[in-house]
């Protein structure tokens, strides 16, 4: 097993290290290899807000991959007191009929933003949705009861989520954070162990299987670049071309 370094994202007194120090240590748990990305997109250091109370912002981004697994990668932002960015996603080789796994966890001055699932490659086939809905549904319904209903999702967005997905949002205050340090962790937790289970069997698929799950796949991706909800965010931190080039070149490429 190859050692990733874990040092490029100690953020200090940053919301959800918790989660990404779990999510590290169960991927490691894998044979993972370093996944390639540029120095400029390791660590992005900026100052933003009004000139009269200026606040630093950190983006730093930890990457991997495997033989199942194209790319295993978390983007984390930290700005200020305030705001708090942690989003992971596992892309799955298209050799292998195993779903994404997907955790965006935001902290905004007006509350948290939970969504957590295994995301389908294919939603509409049943071969492959019934490899993993009946192993992690036992879980969604064993948490779900604890995050309110976050709202309706975009319409051309209900492709891509399971019915395992957890959305909600959540106003700041202590019950929040409550349910963010038990119901929330111990959920982001099991759908990581379901996940990993699958990874580990998951079997070489043919090769006209290969060529659906890369259709797929790119299809995901496609769409998360184009609609990413950090654009915005990133831009007014970073500016419009560093983030045009992470989000296409590091957070959505196969």
């Amino acid at each position: 097993m190859r050692k990733i370094s874990l040092d490029p994202l100690s953020i200090s007194d940053w919301r959800w290290e918790p989660f990404l120090s779990h999510a590290i240590n169960s991927f490691s748990n894998l044979d993972l290899y370093p996944c390639s990305i540029g120095l400029k997109f390791l660590e992005k250091q900026g100052i933003t807000g009004p000139k009269s109370s200026p606040y630093n912002v950190q983006t730093k981004t930890w990457a991997a991959k495997t033989e199942k697994l194209s790319k295993v990668r978390a983007a984390c932002v930290k700005a200020g007191e305030k705001t708090a960015v942690f989003n992971l996603v596992a892309i799955p080789s298209e050799k292998f009929d195993i779903p994404f796994f997907g955790a965006d966890f935001v902290t905004l001055p007006s509350g948290h933003l939970i969504a957590l699932d295994l995301q389908p490659i294919l939603k509409n086939d049943l071969i492959h949705m019934e490899k993993y809905l009946d192993k992690i549904m036992p879980s969604f319904n064993s948490f779900n009861h604890y995050f309110p209903d976050g709202g309706k999702v975009p319409e051309k967005a209900t492709k891509y989520f399971s019915p395992a997905f957890i959305w909600t949002r959540l106003p700041l205050g202590q019950d929040s954070e409550d349910i963010i340090n038990g119901p929330l962790m111990s959920a982001f937790s099991e759908y990581l162990n379901v996940y990993l289970d699958l990874v580990c069997n998951a079997q070489r698929v043919s090769t006209l299987r290969s060529v659906e799950l890369f259709s797929g796949k790119q299809d995901y991706m496609n769409y998360r670049a184009e609609n990413d909800p950090a654009r915005g965010m990133l831009t007014r931190f970073h500016g419009a071309a560093w983030t045009e080039e992470y989000i296409k070149e590091v957070l959505f490429s196969i």
